[in-house]
């Protein structure tokens, strides 16, 4: 068991987390591992009341991550958590930052920001393979993302993940509807294998999930989704974490999410100590 303090509206908590030697041995050899029953049914009421407000009135932040012509909707919001109360209460007062802490083997958490997607029923738009973490405005390999359903997820609906590719090499982030290159620039990064083609060639692992279940999953391993079968829903908050080695890596184009200005604010290489991303979980020392 460890145990964290966390600081939320300038209340100290604690919060205790058992994580198996299993589970995070299963985390850094495959990059990814389900995790039963470790959010509670009150902590998944509130995250749904998050959710449906986000929904109800999304942040200009939001996209629509499926065609027109799609019968459902694949909607994302991105860095909601502090104009969300349920969203900042869930990420503060849940042990998932103490549970990242032990998969890390940190001495710190930070969140880097939290990610609303939901697929409304019927929806046939895919998640196509791909890491976070070219996306993103870090490098380092103390990383964690959390994939919380707060509705029940098949297996055909369930995010997949390509064992042991979080160990590399990175590969070319692209738009999912139109799949250009508006990250990294032409030929600059390998580009994804078509795997969805020749599914029985690699490690594919992924579960059913029923709310209270998470995945934890490493921001480089590769991962992807299907659609929602038609009269289910697929609601999910992913809460972004970073451990000690993760540092600023400013790029030249908007990171998804972006933070417009963060460079004038926190040098290249240096750790995210700022504002817009607080601490979590500190390990207690004896």
């Amino acid at each position: 068991m460890v145990l964290m303090r966390s600081v939320f509206r300038g209340l100290s908590v604690a919060i205790s987390a058992t994580v198996s030697a299993e589970a995070i041995s299963a985390f850094r050899r495959d990059g990814a591992v389900v995790l039963r029953g470790v959010i509670s049914a009150p902590e998944i009421a509130l995250l749904r009341t998050g959710i449906d407000a986000n929904l109800a009135q999304p942040s200009p932040r939001s996209k629509v991550a499926s065609r027109a012509a799609d019968p459902g909707l694949f909607i994302e919001d991105f860095r909601c958590w502090q104009e969300n109360p349920a969203y900042a209460r869930f990420i503060f007062e849940s042990a998932l930052g103490a549970i990242a802490g032990e998969l890390t083997s940190s001495q710190q958490i930070r969140l880097h920001h939290d990610h609303m997607l939901t697929k409304e029923p019927g929806t046939v738009q895919r998640t196509l393979w791909h890491q976070d973490q070219p996306y993103y405005n870090l490098e380092g390999m103390q990383s964690c993302s959390f994939w919380v359903p707060v509705d029940p997820v098949s297996r055909p609906s369930t995010l997949e993940f390509l064992a042991g590719s979080h160990l590399g090499p990175w590969l070319m982030p692209r738009t999912f509807l139109t799949r250009e290159a508006r990250w990294f620039p032409e030929g600059a990064l390998a580009e994804m294998p078509d795997i969805d083609a020749n599914r029985e060639q690699f490690p594919i692992i992924g579960w059913p999930m029923e709310p209270g279940d998470v995945v934890a999953f490493h921001m480089l391993t590769l991962h992807a989704a299907a659609g929602v079968e038609s009269g289910r829903r697929r609601r999910v908050f992913s809460v972004r974490v970073i451990g000690d080695d993760i540092r600023h890596a400013p790029r030249s184009w908007p990171t998804s999410p972006d933070f417009p200005g963060l460079v004038e604010e926190l040098p290249a290489g240096a750790p995210f100590d700022h504002p817009l991303f607080p601490v979590l979980w500190t390990r207690q020392t004896s």
